[in-house]
């Protein structure tokens, strides 16, 4: 089968096919039969070699964009501006750079495409915390959940709800009749001014000078807390104080008490743990006591604080144990601060609670440097209150003297707080501080209230921590910073009005109430007091119950037939005072030896 070429139509003109073909350009079987005619050829594109001439004339090396091309450059038909596509184009067309344009470095596609090129140890760092973090979640939940277990079966929770279950400080008797219950919201909306400054009656007792070299101490030169065996801590209640015994019968006042129950009363709002007062009511007396082995005598722990602490005896960081490393270092530290050089501030009278004749009480050799001032405050028209107000210390700057009391923070784990004393006190005290407000509220407002009776001048707070976590017997003296009480009163918003509002509230109550003994205890559960009525002998006879030793024995059996105690009221007089004087043989019982 061949190939018809057809017919060749022939210029004699010149170059190309002619104008008017003489024949059709495809034979009829290939056209279908028909051809249209006259059609002009049009290239598909400029480059297109397909019915032009090659134009040997042309400037190869000028045209050519590459050496090696420059061979094909005349027949480049994309330059020959005669060309038909050439003359449709538009005369603004001018070439740009065809690249992308650059990313710009900063902006959201940015930030989003960096996070995959984190490095690798960085990574590992984020990871590391978040575990960290779901393990703390983990452990605060397993502590909740079996907080709240324990509370099903018996006594509820605190108010702060995440809290263990505490135990109210005095077994409620079935034949005590509770009087009435008094909300810590009432007592917040109270306010009662007293004269200020009030009446000294009395000053007892000596004091040893402030060592100014404890200013000076920091966490890079701590001072190791010292044990001192040959002074004793006097804890006597309001009724066993001779002093008050005999202001109270030369009817010096109605109501009697000290610094440590009126600071317990004044700052109750504050308070989560339980505590009681006793109150007697002798004629038109009121004296608010505290029982022996009372929870005012204990320095309570992280009891405002959100983190629980574990509630099994034997661990160091229990709630009784650390109560009980927090009374023992207070006492060390408000001792060993001093210039124990035998150089004393003496007073009107000697200390009430040391015999002169045996040299100390309750054996001790050498009585820790205290002063009891008794001050009078005025409540009404013809109620007076006395308390008797401890003062630590006196310092002598530049020939005027100053009252002082002293008083320690502990710190005892770190990973309770989260603040590490030995890094933050020297940058960031502030900090610190405010930790121990939020965890120790009640502890810090009391011992403020304490000084703002005791009319002292400046307040003295030592930051003292444990050697090692795990070691509750020692510890070392990071810092000590002094405030002014009130100042500092202000500074924890303590307002001083609303103290008293509680106390005149609490007096005006009891005084309507007949003669007898009452007890009002904080209740463990709620932000609420209550009063209830007791016997006549109630909590005089109390007792603990393990067997004493036998050498223990013999001497309660020999102090019960030596001495009385309790308030005696002379009846046949009908004025109601007491009369009746313990002695100080049973003040001396009290004494505790550090």
């Amino acid at each position: 089968m061949g190939f018809d070429v057809g017919v060749v139509p022939f210029n004699p003109d010149g170059w190309g096919p002619p104008d008017t073909p003489a024949a059709p350009l495809l034979p009829p079987r290939l056209s279908g039969g028909s051809h249209p005619a006259n059609i002009p050829f049009a290239p598909f594109s400029r480059s297109e070699k397909l019915g032009r001439i090659a134009d040997w004339t042309r400037n190869a090396s000028a045209n050519a964009p590459h050496p090696s091309n420059s061979r094909d450059a005349v027949f480049d038909f994309a330059l020959d501006d005669t060309s038909a596509l050439a003359a449709d184009d538009d005369s603004s067309f001018r070439l740009v750079d065809a690249r992308p344009p650059p990313r710009p470095k900063f902006g959201p596609r940015w930030r989003f495409n960096q996070r995959p090129q984190l490095p690798q140890r960085r990574d590992e760092e984020v990871e590391a915390r978040r575990r960290e973090a779901e393990k703390d979640r983990a452990r605060r939940d397993r502590m909740y959940h079996l907080h709240r277990s324990n509370n099903a079966g018996g006594q509820a929770g605190s108010s702060r709800g995440s809290g263990p279950a505490f135990k109210s400080s005095v077994d409620i008797q079935p034949e005590w009749t509770m009087l009435d219950q008094i909300p810590f919201s009432t007592f917040t909306k109270l306010s009662f001014s007293v004269p200020d400054p009030p009446e000294d009656l009395l000053v007892c007792g000596s004091l040893e000078f402030y060592d100014r070299v404890y200013d000076r101490v920091n966490p890079k030169n701590e001072k190791r807390l010292e044990r001192f065996k040959a002074r004793s801590a006097v804890r006597v209640t309001t009724t066993d104080d001779p002093v008050i015994r005999r202001l109270a019968a030369a009817d010096k006042a109605t109501v009697f008490a000290t610094d440590a129950i009126l600071s317990a009363l004044m700052c109750a709002p504050r308070s989560v743990h339980s505590w009681d007062i006793v109150i007697q009511r002798v004629g038109n007396k009121l004296f608010l006591d505290k029982r022996d082995r009372s929870q005012i005598d204990m320095l309570p722990v992280n009891e405002t604080a959100q983190e629980p602490l574990p509630d099994s005896k034997d661990d160091i960081n229990s709630p009784q144990s650390l109560s009980e490393e927090a009374t023992e270092i207070n006492q060390k530290f408000a001792q060993q601060v001093l210039v124990r050089d035998g150089n004393k501030v003496t007073f009107d009278e000697p200390n009430p609670f040391v015999n002169s004749g045996e040299g100390s009480a309750a054996g001790v050799d050498e009585q820790g440097s205290i002063a009891y001032r008794y001050r009078r405050w005025r409540l009404d028209g013809d109620t007076y209150l006395v308390a008797r107000c401890e003062v630590h210390a006196v310092s002598d700057v530049k020939g005027q003297r100053s009252f002082m009391t002293l008083n320690a923070l502990n710190e005892f784990d770190p990973k309770y707080t989260g603040v590490d004393w030995r890094q933050k006190l020297e940058t960031q005290r502030g900090a610190v501080l405010a930790t121990e407000l939020k965890n120790n509220a009640n502890k810090l407002a009391r011992w403020t209230a304490q000084a703002l009776l005791s009319g002292a001048d400046i307040m003295k707070l030592g930051y003292v921590s444990r050697v090692h976590p795990r070691d509750r017997h020692n510890h070392v003296i990071l810092s000590v910073i002094g405030y002014k009480p009130r100042d500092f009163a202000a500074q924890i918003n303590l307002n001083t009005a609303n103290m008293w509002g509680i106390v005149k509230s609490i007096v005006d109550l009891c005084m309507k109430l007949g003669e007898g003994k009452y007890v009002l205890v904080k209740d463990p559960a709620k932000p609420q007091v209550r009063i209830y009525e007791v016997a006549p002998d109630a909590f005089e006879n109390d007792y603990v119950e393990e067997p004493l030793p036998e050498e223990e024995q013999v001497q309660v059996r020999l102090a019960d037939k030596d001495g009385e105690s309790g308030l005696v009221a002379d009846a046949e007089a009908g004025d109601g005072v007491a009369t009746g004087v313990a002695g100080v043989d049973e003040a001396e019982s009290n004494a505790v030896t550090v």
